[in-house]
């Protein structure tokens, strides 16, 4: 008895003094994420994480659904993923409770060639592919109008759909896809215009795409990639130290030299 009491002080010791000199018991954060450029981006802030004392987990989904349910019902900390566009209107569609806490990066949306070279080539009744969802279809629908390949309802903006095309000389048949689909339905349309992550991980480069959006344009202000999480967590130290490492300069780094401008940091 007397040999496990001196045991269990000796640990109480060794702990107390851990504490006094600073030392910290290492937590985990759990953030979801699709896997480029966000998961790659990720990895490079782990080591920066693990040095004030917190282990990051990625998990890596393939849709714009599940990480936000994940985050609402508590599975993950945070995820890294979307625009800011997009999760407004995900709250608006699911009742959920999402908040931004930092803007990390701009991917600028391309529309790249499928079986039609250049705008140029692009026959009348030609299919363009757009993304499905409200927001990001919108963007997409403005960079067409941008090209001068359709015209929307004045004031259509970011919530613009199909249906506010007011003006399409060549009857381009706008077709809405899934947009984690597009990359694979590129081939069997004449352009398709696809969100940044998606286009990296499908090995498209944004300096061959035939367009891209103007930097100075409404997107690049409202589509920044940002951390999310569920309200009420904004100000919680894991997530400030999450914030911190993705905002390093080693991140910022690898991003202008891994992406080639298909990536934009924001910080």
């Amino acid at each position: 008895m007397k040999k496990k009491l001196a045991a269990l002080l000796l640990a109480l010791t060794l702990l107390l003094a851990l504490t006094a000199c600073g030392g910290k018991t290492s937590a985990t954060i759990k953030v979801g994420a699709t896997p480029a450029p966000h998961a790659e981006i990720l990895e490079v802030a782990k080591d920066a994480l693990a040095k004030e004392g917190y282990t990051l987990e990625i998990v890596e989904f393939d849709d714009y659904v599940t990480p936000n349910t994940a985050l609402e019902d508590g599975t993950l900390d945070a995820n890294y993923f979307q625009h800011i566009t997009y999760l407004n209107s995900f709250n608006e569609e699911h009742g959920t409770h999402l908040v931004s806490v930092a803007a990390i990066h701009y991917e600028p949306f391309g529309l790249y060639a499928g079986k039609t070279a250049s705008l140029a080539e692009l026959a009348d009744g030609a299919q363009i592919a757009v993304p499905n969802d409200s927001s990001n279809e919108a963007r997409a629908l403005l960079l067409l109008q941008q090209e001068g390949l359709i015209k929307l309802k004045d004031g259509a903006g970011l919530d613009a759909t199909t249906f506010d095309i007011v003006e399409n000389p060549h009857n381009y048949d706008i077709v809405e896809i899934q947009a984690d689909q597009l990359p694979r339905t590129l081939q069997d349309v004449d352009m398709a215009v696809i969100n940044g992550n998606y286009a990296i991980d499908a090995g498209l480069r944004v300096s061959d795409a035939v367009a891209v959006e103007a930097a100075d344009g409404a997107a690049a202000e409202a589509y920044g990639n940002v951390i999310a999480v569920k309200e009420g967590n904004e100000n919680s130290e894991a997530i400030q130290a999450l914030i911190k490492a993705l905002e390093s300069d080693a991140v910022r780094s690898f991003i202008e030299e891994t992406y080639n401008g298909a990536v934009v940091p924001l910080f």
